[in-house]
């Protein structure tokens, strides 16, 4: 049987004026001089609701009602909690009671009043002011010192911290921290430095992050996990990963256990310093010592596999994720799929995409833009297009970035077809889908590369009435198509219109040029294409001048070559070579061609164009133009025939390779070197294993060098 609730007796006194009929109840001390009434009730204090007082008798006049009456309606609106339909009071009370129609707040409400929010901190408003000033005064000292000035009190620690919370840039925080120094108000706290560091990392700042770490150590300051990662973090960002090396490793020596962040940082900094072993080694020593890894850390280690193209590394984050279920996020899966790509597996990459769709993960715009650039290197065209054609059925999102991937895929293998229709969807999209001028360079590209002269005309000419604007890139792939076909004053008109609406020539634009110069067969075309050259080159067409005269000494023109190929991109010297080389040989100045490729191979502008073993010597000239790779083989034939005459040791086979074709700088050169052997009479073959290879024996290429060496020699 339950216990009965206690009870407390409760002395409870009112006042009544005898004049006053609107008088409201206030609870106070009995005073002596008036007529005052006294009882006694209970207050229960127990845990189910409180039920209502029993009804008492009624009282026996209405002029004169009882005391029960009386407090009736103080025990149903105080004392009781009122029913959810209790919208008034049960009764009408007295002239000494509250007005029931100007209901006031009862006193014992148990509803606390909301507090002002400067409650606490009355100088707040005024903080506020103080650090908005800050952030929009001058950085120079004196501006900040002067309204540091207007200060109306002494900072304490928490308005010095609420005041460098609140500024926004690095060099206010910096010198506010300092100023706060210097006031000795206050001894500085590890808190202080933590923030200021944070808003120093915003600004790439690590050289300060790195002197207050050290004055922290200096003043005895404990550096906590997050000044710790604060410093590693910087580091990072500044490309200065020795320095995250070094303070994760002073870290670790003073016991602190690396959080999640500081753990993903240290991990990324390894991984982009190419530590593979040091990122397993620190990834295990954390997994050993109770650390659950998170999705952004096995995206550093994805990302730090695909870019060496480790396959088995790959599989070993999946693995990994797998066993302490851990559940991929978009970005994992997006650097997941890059990393197949570098790998070169597009298989796996599609198999990893349909995992995460089926996880119930949407794919964005990162993700199909790595997935069609993993199609594109593996030229996998129909798996590309079924791609696309899924996006547009899912309603999965495409941004211009994707369009014009899918677009570059497209002119690199040669969908002509395909790209229309993708460039067309392009129109027909919403208008942050629109073709760009990346778009119209990638139809420019296809246009070019298929010698679709007219299309791509018309293309050049529709963004001129649009006013997209022309890129350099997109200007090089038209002047490229217009010098192929021969189409010569074509050429000029758009250069000069290119360059009139900004177009700053490159070093791949004048290579382009350059090669339309070694196609001219007329003077006067040559004229034209070199003016354009002047304008964009001059020092090239010197170059050009130079080699042309037969005058000219081998010394002259190496140091002149030095220069010029100084001077230009990396990707754009051997081309220039290559272009100077074919001028050479259509000028029949064959001796000057050989000259050029000898300085081209004392530069490093063919590395690899000579490959030696026991069994095998080869000539690689894929990345060599047609002259400059007939060239190259009339050069390899006269040291061959010198190691004939002198009897030194041979090997079994002999090896030319040419590639397929599908090189931009060996288009059709198989078929132009297979021509060149005949007409040499070499005595190579082309294989029917390896495709894009000739082959000699040892036997029949020292039988034909002894038969020919005079002419071999002087070739």
């Amino acid at each position: 049987m339950a216990a009965a609730p206690l009870s407390t007796p409760l002395d409870v006194h009112f006042f009544i004026p005898p004049s006053d009929s609107k008088g409201t109840i206030f609870f106070t001390k009995p005073l002596r001089t008036n007529s005052t009434r006294k009882f006694t009730f209970s207050c229960h204090s127990s845990k189910p609701k409180p039920k209502p007082p029993p009804n008492l008798p009624e009282s026996p006049s209405p002029n004169n009602p009882s005391l029960s009456d009386q407090l009736k309606p103080l025990s149903t609106t105080t004392l009781s909690p009122a029913k959810p339909d209790q919208t008034h009071l049960l009764s009408k009370p007295k002239s000494t009671w509250v007005n029931p129609t100007r209901p006031k707040r009862s006193v014992l409400s148990l509803q606390r009043h909301k507090r002002s929010p400067y409650s606490y901190n009355p100088q707040v408003r005024e903080l506020k002011l103080l650090a908005r000033k800050l952030n929009n005064c001058d950085d120079s000292q004196e501006a900040l010192s002067l309204t540091l000035n207007e200060v109306p009190f002494e900072p304490t620690r928490e308005n010095a911290l609420l005041i460098l919370n609140s500024l926004k840039f690095w060099p206010k925080s910096y010198f506010f921290f300092n100023w706060i120094k210097t006031q000795n108000l206050f001894p500085m706290e590890t808190i202080f430095y933590n923030v200021t560091m944070k808003s120093l990392r915003f600004g790439r700042q690590f050289q300060l992050i790195e002197q207050l770490a050290n004055e922290m150590v200096s003043n005895g300051i404990e550096l906590d996990n997050i000044t710790y990662s604060t410093i590693i973090s910087c580091a990072k960002r500044c490309n200065m990963f020795n320095k995250a090396i070094e303070w994760f490793e002073r870290m670790y020596k003073t016991g602190l256990m690396p959080d999640e962040v500081t753990y993903s940082a240290i991990l990324d900094v390894y991984a982009k310093s190419g530590k593979v072993e040091e990122v397993l080694s620190l990834y295990e020593r954390g997994v050993a010592s109770g650390w659950k890894p998170d999705a952004i850390t096995f995206s550093v280690l994805g990302k730090m596999f695909g870019e060496t193209g480790d396959y088995d590394g790959i599989r070993y984050v999946l693995q990994e994720m797998r066993s302490l279920g851990v559940q991929p996020n978009v970005v994992v899966y997006n650097t997941l799929l890059e990393a197949m790509g570098k790998a070169g597996k597009p298989g796996l990459a599609r198999s990893l995409f349909d995992e995460m769709v089926e996880s119930g993960l949407t794919p964005d715009e990162k993700t199909l833009t790595a997935l069609i650039k993993v199609y594109g290197k593996a030229r996998w065209a129909k798996d590309a297009l079924e791609l696309w054609e899924r996006m547009r059925a899912n309603s999965w999102p495409m941004d211009f970035i994707l369009y014009n991937t899918l677009l570059n895929m497209c002119a690199d293998i040669g969908l002509v077809e395909e790209a229309e229709r993708l460039f067309e969807d392009m129109k027909q999209s919403s208008d942050h889908c629109k073709p760009d001028s990346y778009s119209y360079t990638a139809m420019l590209n296809i246009y070019g590369s298929g010698g679709n002269v007219d299309k791509a005309m018309y293309m050049f000419e529709e963004m001129s009435e649009l006013g997209v604007a022309v890129n350099v890139m997109g200007c090089t792939c038209l002047i490229q198509c217009l010098g192929k076909a021969r189409r010569i004053d074509d050429l000029v008109t758009v250069f000069g219109v290119s360059v009139k609406r900004g177009v700053k020539p490159d070093d791949r634009l004048c290579g382009c040029l350059l090669s339309v110069v070694s196609l001219c067969e007329t003077s006067e075309d040559v004229g034209k294409v070199v003016a354009c050259l002047q304008e964009a080159n001059p020092k090239l067409v010197g170059l050009v001048k130079l080699i042309e005269n037969k005058k000219t000494g081998f010394e002259t023109v190496k140091q002149e070559f030095k220069s010029v190929i100084r001077d230009t991109a990396v990707d754009a010297r051997r081309p220039f070579c290559n272009c100077l080389i074919d001028i050479c040989r259509n000028r029949y100045l064959y001796e000057r061609a050989h000259e050029l490729l000898y300085l081209g191979n004392l530069y490093g502008l063919y590395p690899g164009l000579h490959n030696k073993t026991v069994d095998e010597w080869s000539l690689d000239v894929r990345s060599l133009s047609i002259g400059a790779a007939h060239t190259a083989l009339e050069e390899w034939m006269g040291t061959l025939a010198k190691v004939v005459e002198r009897e030194e040791a041979l090997p079994e086979l002999f090896l030319a390779q040419t590639g397929t074709g599908t090189h931009k700088f060996s288009q059709g050169l198989a078929t132009s070197f297979a021509s060149h052997v005949k007409k040499l009479a070499a005595p190579f073959a082309q294989s029917e294993e390896r495709a894009g290879c000739f082959v000699a024996t040892r036997e029949d290429l020292v039988s034909w060098v002894q038969s020919r060496i005079p002419s071999a020699v002087t070739a």
